[in-house]
């Protein structure tokens, strides 16, 4: 279930949550072109050279099915063409089509000539249409004045045609100005698609890399703060103990008891400056086990992440439904579950009671567009009350980052002995195409 998609008052997702139809935006047929359309999209551009063969393929037959079912003499000027020069032609039109995304326009000059030929002969093959292919290319990707120039080169030879044989210039000349017309205005709409699309995304990317920016000028701006407040506490604090250690050494061979004040003093300064520390540090959430010093956890270090908990005496169970996707989850996803399932159980060691017995069960659940992990234990209080604590938050918003949420509250009680504490993360997929 994605973000914002209707759930079970439970929390619980079904096979019949997950083939849920849009709703009232969408419709299934809508969803099913655009995923097949994403499928198509995406088998081109790892295999250009097999999609363009395939259509080259499915033309060049379409050619020789017309001339060897003779098809083209339906429609043929005159039927009395030679058969050689009419096959000639009609590989002519259908074969270039494999360079027609590189050299669009090349393409349609190929064929030019051959068009003029297929007039000039009346034959008038079916294949001749095909230059408009050529043209939706041109308009695709290259300029108005060239796709103008493809107009000319596909009108030429059809006013020649016209001029030789004027009793079918609505049969001859018609057709192709339509079919020029649709494929130009077709071009131009996918090109102006493939533009805005593409300004969305770098738009997009753009904020991204703004909101990057932003993120670690605050990131710099809270550490120098965080360096200037750690500089004055430990300036300070530090200067005071040595001039009262000075000063303690100097009266102690006098004055004992000025000594001892001195020492007293010492202590309570000391205890002021790391509880000022503390206090400093306590923003920081990252334990020193867990600096930058070795490669970030994985999903695949959830076992070595369970084995420990369970040396520290907590009984903890891993489930995993369905399969991991191909890719796999980012490393920062991947990171955010590893955090999230062990702060959950690190509150479930600290807070979940010692009445015995005192269990817990991680469950992760791989779905085509999420991944969930869902923490529960049997404790009396594993997460503190509701929305508090720093643990809590954090998860939280290790969620958003990713578009995820985060749900933490007490088990539903089926009995009046029961209890237990239950922590459910969901974490949307990167975009794949499914």
């Amino acid at each position: 279930m994605t973000k914002g998609q209707p759930g079970r008052e439970d929390g619980r997702v079904t096979d019949d949550d997950e083939n849920r139809p849009p709703g009232p935006g969408g419709s299934p047929l809508t969803g099913h072109l655009q995923r097949l359309l994403r499928r198509v999209r995406a088998f081109d551009l790892r295999r250009p050279v097999v999609w363009n063969g395939l259509l080259t393929t499915f033309w060049v037959m379409f050619a020789v099915l017309d001339f060897t079912s003779g098809g083209w003499r339906t429609v043929a000027a005159d039927p009395r063409a030679p058969e050689p020069l009419v096959l000639l032609t009609s590989l002519a039109f259908s074969v270039p089509l494999l360079w027609r995304r590189t050299h669009p326009l090349a393409v349609l000059a190929f064929m030019t000539p051959f068009a003029l030929v297929n007039v000039w002969t009346g034959a008038v093959v079916q294949a001749a249409h095909l230059q408009d292919i050529a043209v939706f290319n041109i308009a695709l990707r290259l300029s108005m004045r060239t796709l103008a120039w493809a107009g000319a080169l596909v009108a030429a030879p059809l006013v020649i045609g016209m001029l030789r044989f004027p009793h079918t210039w609505d049969l001859l000349f018609v057709p192709h100005l339509w079919a020029f017309a649709l494929s130009s205005l077709l071009g131009i709409v996918v090109r102006t698609r493939k533009e805005y699309t593409a300004a969305l995304v770098d738009r997009a990317h753009r904020l991204e890399l703004e909101r990057d920016q932003q993120a670690r000028l605050a990131a710099a701006a809270e550490r120098t703060r965080i360096a200037r407040e750690m500089h004055d506490i430990i300036g300070h604090n530090l200067s005071v103990i040595t001039g009262l250690a000075d000063g303690g050494a100097y009266a102690a061979a006098k004055s004992p008891d000025r000594a001892a004040q001195a020492l007293e003093a010492i202590g309570a300064t000391s205890r002021q400056a790391l509880t000022e520390l503390r206090r400093l540090l306590g923003v920081l959430r990252d334990h020193p086990a867990e600096a930058d010093r070795a490669p970030q956890p994985t999903l695949d270090d959830m076992d070595a992440l369970l084995t420990s908990v369970r040396t520290a005496g907590l009984p903890v169970r891993l489930r995993v439904h369905g399969s991991p996707p191909t890719p796999p989850p980012t490393a920062g996803r991947q990171l955010t579950v590893y955090r999230v399932v062990q702060e959950a159980l690190t509150n479930t060691l600290k807070h979940g009671g010692t009445a015995p017995p005192l269990t817990a069960e991680v469950t992760l659940t791989y779905r085509a567009t999420e991944l969930e992990a869902l923490i529960t234990d049997t404790g009396t209080s594993g997460g503190g009350p509701e929305g508090g604590g720093q643990g809590i938050a954090g998860m939280r918003e290790r969620a958003s980052l990713y578009d995820g949420t985060l749900e933490a509250g007490p088990l539903p009680q089926k009995s009046a002995s029961a209890a237990g504490w239950r922590v459910r993360l969901r974490l949307p997929l990167e975009d794949t195409l499914s």
